[in-house]
């Protein structure tokens, strides 16, 4: 693998990898976090809007340019980075990165497409609130961060959405979608000082003369007073209940913390039929067609999320089983022997998750946002194998202990 900085600040890194299919993403450090002086959602309908004409192709053109060559065109908004990326034949990649480039350079932002999307963007926020599974993570994340900027829902509100202007997406693109706070990745089977001197060249035609330091994440953050835990039950009239249970977690700078709570979440609630909460709930019991405990972090904090759907009479059965297995995380270390298992299979999920071309290209990306740099794999297996049982039980009385948690309840 070959990265480093370009000389206008944009970072960027090559991979080469063993297929005829090229991967490529333009990464930019801002998102919902960042809408601040701007409508709520506006983040999310830049992305969208991108799509909807530049200075040189019209929506039509845009949307078939990578299709008739067999590729996709995609992009989606997080808390923290916006992500545009393209999956193509290898011999096509010049063409996808410079589609990229464009769209995030030279959108118009015109105001008859503009009408156009937000009507789309309207009924996906309609759709989001027909799924009860994926709402309730969005108002508990809220919850959690009320008051926070990481609080505000990604799409935004119809009423905000509607608000949002033409000049208003041009001027969040100017404030934001600058080569400091850019990362371009590639990973295809092409030579990577070629891929490199390839990548440099684009940029410099793209932001000639420019000169900057990277908007390398993880500087000064404000501190922030986090709302205390809730418990709240919410009437839908489901037929499916649906629970999330959770806790603020360690961020992305958390180094060694970070580590401990991903190997924990994995133990607990991670893919695997043998996760803890799933072989209790699914697997033994069958309260549940499917649980999970996710990890997400952010700059500044992170999260931990249970998450369960269940009809109505086994909802006290599902959640006394999970407070059983959580405290017994709390009052008791897991093994070395179930320690040392643990690590093997999550070091196996990498290994399998970094043989997909498309996941590792965006992974690179926001590596590259938030610490500027690639963490090699023998770096992350040596901080993995170096989690002890004391480690997961500490992290486990900081993150499940009962007084910390937060409940949220569709019935």
């Amino acid at each position: 693998m070959r990265s480093g900085v370009s000389g206008c600040g944009l970072r960027y890194a090559v991979r080469r990898s063993g297929s005829a299919v090229g991967y490529c993403a333009l990464s930019i450090q801002c998102g919902t976090r960042d809408e601040a002086g701007f409508h709520k959602g506006i983040a999310h309908f830049v992305e969208h809007t991108l799509f909807r004409g530049t200075v040189r192709k019209s929506a039509s053109v845009i949307s078939g340019y990578l299709d008739r060559l067999g590729g996709e065109l995609n992009a989606y908004t997080a808390k923290e980075e916006i992500v545009l990326h393209a999956t193509v034949l290898k011999e096509d990649l010049g063409k996808a990165a410079r589609l990229l480039f464009e769209l995030a350079t030279e959108a118009t932002f015109p105001e008859a497409e503009i009408e156009t999307e937000r009507g789309v963007v309207l009924d996906e926020i309609i759709s989001y609130k027909d799924n009860p599974a994926e709402e309730i993570y969005d108002q508990f994340e809220g919850g959690l961060f009320d008051g926070h900027p990481l609080g505000r829902p990604i799409l935004g509100h119809p009423g905000s959405v509607r608000r949002i202007t033409s000049g208003e997406l041009r001027q969040f693109v100017a404030t934001y979608f600058i080569p400091s706070r850019m990362a371009f990745t590639v990973v295809a089977d092409l030579d990577e000082a070629v891929l490199e001197k390839r990548v440099l060249k684009l940029v410099e035609k793209v932001f000639p003369g420019g000169t900057a330091s990277p908007c390398v994440g993880g500087g000064h953050l404000p501190s922030y007073p986090w709302p205390a835990p809730f418990m709240r039950t919410v009437d839908k009239h489901n037929h499916e209940v649906n629970a999330v249970i959770g806790n603020r977690a360690p961020s992305l700078y958390d180094e060694k913390d970070r580590i401990v709570a991903s190997l924990l979440c994995n133990i607990l609630g991670g893919p695997a039929t043998n996760s803890l909460l799933n072989r209790e709930l699914r697997e033994r019991h069958g309260w549940v067609y499917g649980v999970e405990c996710s990890y997400t972090q952010y700059a500044d904090t992170g999260i931990v999320a249970i998450t369960f759907g269940c009809d109505r009479p086994n909802l006290d059965r599902c959640l006394a089983g999970i407070d059983r297995i959580l405290g017994r995380l709390c009052e008791a270390p897991l093994s070395e022997r179930q320690v040392r298992a643990a690590r093997r299979q999550l070091l196996g999920q990498l290994a399998i998750a970094s043989d997909n071309g498309e996941a590792q290209c965006l992974s690179m990306g926001k590596s590259l946002l938030a610490w500027g740099r690639i963490t090699p794999d023998a770096e992350i297996r040596t901080q993995i194998e170096a989690v002890t049982p004391s480690d997961l039980q500490a992290m486990a009385c900081r993150l499940f202990s009962p007084e910390r948690l937060s409940r949220l309840v569709y019935l």
